[in-house]
């Protein structure tokens, strides 16, 4: 048991959740647009077409202003590691500090090396080069998420490390298991894929504007064609992506999935959930049933969980309370066997304090064989492993349903601009204007079944995020939510006025 000030760890996480959930408004655009300009110029070279350039030039300038205003954001995110998680900055700092120094250090470099050529070489360097320092600023852009990426995924994973219990601190073993985990790859793919689907939505967006607008018609259309076949084919690899990571949390985090899912009772031939009403009066171990309504896809959710039908899928009561049966451990279980841990922790750091060797060697065997269940030893009760369901379960299927939707935009637009009636088609274009904020609604989601579901956990089953915080007063942590609020606020103000601007003025002004 630790004594915690719950309100400290609410509102260090809700000032978290605040900087990641603005930021995440600009990084993936970043990751899709800079990759579409890519793609725009390479037309324009292969063909010598100048109004190719100055759709280039056009859609380069807003991933500017973009880009500017997500290194703000990026900025502070990462100094709160050290500001209200200095725990967890301690005790992982050797293993979550390389991949966030490498992306500095690397990727970002790569990126701001290109950046200056990609906007003030026009007409200053050979189209060739010109064209090679674009390209590089898209690779170096997602190269920058992967280091982030693979700090991230650490976190819901924590592989290639040891405890050290001289220091108490994690440390690197094997950085290639860190880099080349499943779950890094895993979230790598799904969430720079859906900064290519989120890029091409922007691209629908604005150009659909001028089409309603009969404003540079041609661009638009041009944009449009380009746009939906990126879009649907990063759409496509979404849901493969999409399909791999539910597969990961179900090996790697069993309680997000069945979170996801609404599933409280393990099942054999597991259906899916495709839409429901949950229960919220529901809680973990009691008879009520999980979903005021619900549709299923029978056996679907065996398949999604393990690649094998008919297989047993653990529930929210299966992992708390445990299942014999099924050989599920419970967090009940886990929670005795991490109390020793800490107990046992203890009592070696005390006997290396007083010399002891042989009170110390004793002590680190039996911590040793406990030491994977070392966060369970700070959980208060079992329900407490159990992250907010409601939550969780309707963030994920929001996300579905809008990853589900995209594809068939994308092919309403290639449809009819081939059919050379895209401007004709009223009612196709208001549905485009929408999709770009369609599109940060379903990132956000993503992100919140990615993060809320792994609650309790900083890192999961090791570290649980009421012990990873900073000593601080609460009034400190107030005051600066409330004044990054503001500020990021102002910062995206700043970024629409802008860019509205821009859009206002449209390629002839470049």
């Amino acid at each position: 048991m630790v004594d915690v000030d719950l309100s400290l760890v609410n509102w260090s996480r809700a000032q978290f959740a605040l900087t990641a959930m603005y930021h995440w408004i600009f990084v993936p655009l970043t990751l899709g647009l800079s990759f579409l300009c890519a793609m725009f110029e390479s037309i324009y070279v292969r063909t010598g077409d100048e109004k190719w350039k100055a759709l280039t030039r056009f859609w380069m300038t807003l991933f500017g202003i973009n880009f500017a205003i997500g290194v703000a954001t990026g900025i502070i995110l990462e100094f709160q590691f050290g500001t209200n998680w200095s725990n967890y900055s301690w005790m992982v700092g050797d293993i979550f500090g390389a991949p966030l120094a490498i992306e500095g250090i690397f990727a970002f470099f790569l990126e701001a090396t290109f950046f200056a050529v990609m906007f003030f070489g026009w007409n200053r360097v050979s189209k060739g080069f010109h064209l090679f320092s674009t390209w590089m600023v898209a690779i170096g852009s997602n190269l920058s998420a992967l280091w982030i990426l693979v700090a991230n995924a650490w976190m819901q994973n924590p592989v290639g490390m040891a405890f050290n219990p001289e220091t108490a601190r994690f440390e690197m073993e094997n950085f290639w298991a860190v880099l080349f985990s499943p779950v890094a790859m895993s979230k790598f793919t799904h969430a720079t894929s859906s900064g290519f689907l989120l890029a091409s939505l922007f691209v629908i967006t604005i150009s659909s504007w001028y089409l309603l607008k009969g404003r540079h018609m041609e661009m638009a259309k041009k944009s449009i064609v380009v746009a939906s076949v990126f879009g649907l084919l990063a759409s496509a690899y979404v849901g493969f992506t999409g399909d791999e990571a539910a597969f990961e949390n179900a090996q790697k985090q069993p309680m997000k999935l069945a979170a996801f899912e609404g599933l409280y009772k393990g099942e054999q031939n597991a259906g899916l959930v495709a839409a429901g009403i949950i229960n919220s009066a529901k809680k973990p171990g009691d008879s009520q049933s999980p979903f005021l309504f619900e549709v299923k896809l029978p056996g679907l959710l065996s398949l999604l969980a393990n690649r094998a039908p008919g297989s047993f899928v653990p529930g929210i009561d299966d992992l708390v309370y445990g299942n014999k049966e099924q050989k599920v451990m419970g967090v009940a279980e886990k929670m005795k066997l991490g109390q020793q841990a800490v107990a046992d922790l203890a009592t070696f750091k005390q006997a290396r304090k007083d010399k002891n060797e042989n009170a110390a060697k004793d002590a680190l065997a039996r911590f040793t064989a406990n030491r994977e269940f070392l966060g369970y030893g700070y959980l208060s009760t079992p329900e407490e492993a159990v992250p907010p369901v409601s939550t969780v379960f309707y963030s994920f299927h929001i996300m579905v349903i809008l990853g589900s939707f995209f594809p068939v935009l994308f092919l309403a637009y290639l449809f009819y601009t081939f059919k050379g009636r895209i401007a004709e088609v009223r009612w196709l274009l208001p549905v485009g204007i929408s999709s770009y904020f369609l599109g940060l609604v379903a990132q956000q989601m993503g992100w919140i079944v990615a993060e809320v579901g792994r609650q309790p956990w900083a890192i999961q089953g090791l570290l649980p995020v009421k012990v990873a915080t900073t000593n601080l007063a609460v009034g400190h942590v107030q005051a600066t939510f409330f004044m990054f609020l503001g500020l990021f606020t102002l910062l995206l103000i700043a970024e629409i006025k802008i860019m509205l601007k821009q859009i206002s003025i449209g390629p002839e002004g470049l």
